[in-house]
């Protein structure tokens, strides 16, 4: 490669022009591209599928899921009725007579006390799922055994064994008397 000379003349205040020189720079070579070489794709060959994992379930874990999407509708079921309900739940009136204004009082309350009971019912609806959700539904809080598929059936929000709430309910009836 041929190396150039370049000349440059600068101006200064007061001072004659003065011939600069740059020194001689090569030039850097341009790399090329490279090419790709056009290679025939091969096909695959027709996949064999792979075997799935079978993961087999217990009957018990079954039922579980099962409870666990009744227990989901269930609870959709209670959020829009209480919606509802809201919506419909009269507020104070006056009514001339006094045994209308007692009866609306009334009706009123039992709406309310009704709506408290399904507060609670969806509290423990959320819990079992919970407990679903983490692998500790159908187990015993009181005495760490599993609970019977068929109490679970019956009252899938429970957290105690039938011998457990037995017992519990006996404690309550001796601390009432």
């Amino acid at each position: 490669m041929a190396k150039k000379q370049t000349t440059k003349r600068k101006v200064l205040k007061g001072k004659k022009n003065i011939k600069l020189t740059k020194k001689p720079v090569a030039k850097k070579p341009v790399a090329k591209k490279p090419v790709a070489k056009k290679v025939p794709v091969k096909k695959p060959a027709a996949k064999k599928p792979k075997p799935k994992k079978i993961t087999r379930i217990s009957a018990r874990d079954r039922k579980i899921l099962e409870m666990k999407k009744e227990l989901m509708s269930q609870r959709k079921a209670l959020l829009t009725e209480a919606v509802e309900a809201l919506n419909e739940l009269p507020g104070q009136t006056v009514f001339p007579d006094l045994g209308d204004q007692a009866t609306a009082e009334i009706d009123r309350n039992f709406m309310l006390r009704l709506r408290g009971r399904e507060r609670k019912l969806l509290k423990k609806i959320e819990d079992a799922i919970d407990r679903i959700n983490h692998g500790i539904f159908g187990i015993c809080d009181r005495c760490g055994e599993q609970i019977a598929i068929r109490r679970l059936e019956a009252r899938p929000v429970t957290t105690m064994c039938i011998e457990c709430k037995i017992q519990q309910e006996e404690e309550e009836k001796m601390r009432e008397t």
